[in-house]
Parts: structure tokens; C-alpha cells; sequence
């Protein structure tokens, strides 16, 4: 065997073992941040429950400023959407709230589109704590091998994570500010 036969053959012993590794992660993930913000629930609610006004203190509006929005016939409470189409760090896709609890939660689906396909679920829930608000933002979903596979070489927690821990950090920037 040459030294190219051995470079294969080691190529392919180096994805079998990362297939093998990922196919051992859990079937779900989620990923999820919080911080406190100095306001009370209905103060921060409207700022999480409107799409247009999400965009104010969205991560990714602010990674693609040029990206095209278009909103649904209702823009807040449940069946408000959004379908965004971004460059490749916002990709493509549709946003609907599904659920929402006046001061307390709301929750939508994600429907990812570029840069790949995928069908998440995202949760925001204010939990009161005196004067602060604790706003815990979450995201989990199915994760097929592939997730699996792109989790051990990109750390989605860590990725998805910061965009988050950057959305809160404008959140309460705005929400204080008012």
C-alpha cells in the first residue's frame, strides 16, 4: 500500500470515527441563556412578543442589516410571522408565535430554510425577581446526525449561544433605556 492507499485509508477511519462519536450524541438539543434586566415583565413582554419591534434588538438584524423582512398579516401574539431572507450568517426562513402568555412567555416556531433546513422551537420566559426580570431565551429542537456532526466541529451552543447572549445584552439596553 502507497502512501496515498494509507492516507485514504486513514481519512476514512477518521469519519467513520467522527460518525460514530456524533451518532452517540442525543437525538435533541437546546441551548439556552439568561439575564436579568432591571424592569418589570409588561415592560420587557411588548419588546419579545412584537416581531417588528424584535428587530430593534435582534442579533441577526444586526448581522445583516440589509436582510429582507416580511411580516404577516398580525406582527404580535400568537400567529404573528416574519420571513426573513439574509446573507449567509442569517440565512432564510420563517418566524411564527406560537403561543404566548401576556407578561410571562411567548414561543415560536423557527423554520429554517438557507443555510440549511431545519424546524426548531424557541422560548422566551420572564420569571419576576424583585426589581429584575429574569429573561431566559431558548432554543432546541430535533438533532439529526448531521446536527450532531456539525456540533462536534462548530460547538452550536457555544455559536447559537453568543447571538444570544448579544440579543439579551440589546434587550435590556433597550428595555432600560425606556
Amino acid at each position: 500500500m502507497g502512501i496515498f492507499g494509507f492516507f485514504l485509508l486513514a481519512l476514512a477511519g477518521l469519519i467513520c470515527g467522527l460518525v460514530f462519536v456524533a451518532s452517540r450524541k442525543p437525538d435533541t438539543f437546546r441551548v439556552e441563556r439568561r439575564l436579568s434586566v432591571a424592569a418589570a415583565p409588561e415592560a420587557i413582554f411588548p419588546h419579545i412578543n412584537d416581531l417588528e419591534t424584535w428587530q430593534a434588538w435582534s442579533p441577526w438584524a444586526r448581522k445583516d442589516p440589509n436582510a429582507k423582512n416580511t411580516f404577516g398579516a398580525v406582527r404580535a401574539g400568537k400567529g404573528a410571522s416574519m420571513r426573513w431572507e439574509g446573507n449567509k450568517e442569517v440565512g432564510t426562513g420563517t418566524m411564527t408565535i406560537t403561543e404566548t402568555v401576556p407578561d410571562s412567555s411567548v414561543t415560536m416556531r423557527l423554520d429554517f430554510e438557507k443555510p440549511f433546513k431545519a424546524t426548531n422551537v424557541a422560548q422566551f420566559e420572564l420569571r419576576p425577581a424583585g426589581a429584575l426580570t429574569e429573561v431566559i431565551w431558548s432554543l432546541h429542537g430535533p438533532a439529526p446526525l448531521m446536527t450532531k456532526i456539525m456540533d462536534l466541529l462548530m460547538n452550536m451552543d457555544r455559536m447559537i449561544g453568543r447571538d444570544f447572549e448579544a440579543g439579551l445584552a440589546n434587550l435590556k439596553a433597550r428595555v432600560e433605556a425606556h
